[in-house]
């Protein structure tokens, strides 16, 4: 599974987010994901994923494209 699959299903698994509309444009604050819920995702792809996301400065009016390249620039 790929990160892109990973977050998805985190944000449908942990958070009820529907599959269908986590597109790399939707902003995440669209998608249900508040600061708090935000930070909770953001220590799930740490934990999961083995990367450190401390330095990405991530809002939810951020999209689900910007997560996922904070994610990628984490982890090279």
């Amino acid at each position: 599974m790929d990160i892109a699959e990973q977050v998805r299903t985190l944000l449908t698994t942990r958070f009820g987010v529907d599959p269908l509309s986590v597109t790399s444009d939707a902003p995440l604050r669209k998608l249900g994901v508040d600061s708090l819920a935000l930070e909770e995702l953001r220590l799930l792809i740490e934990d999961g994923l083995k990367v450190d996301l401390e330095d990405a400065e991530l809002t939810p009016r951020n999209s689900f494209g910007q997560l996922l390249a904070a994610v990628h620039s984490a982890a090279a």
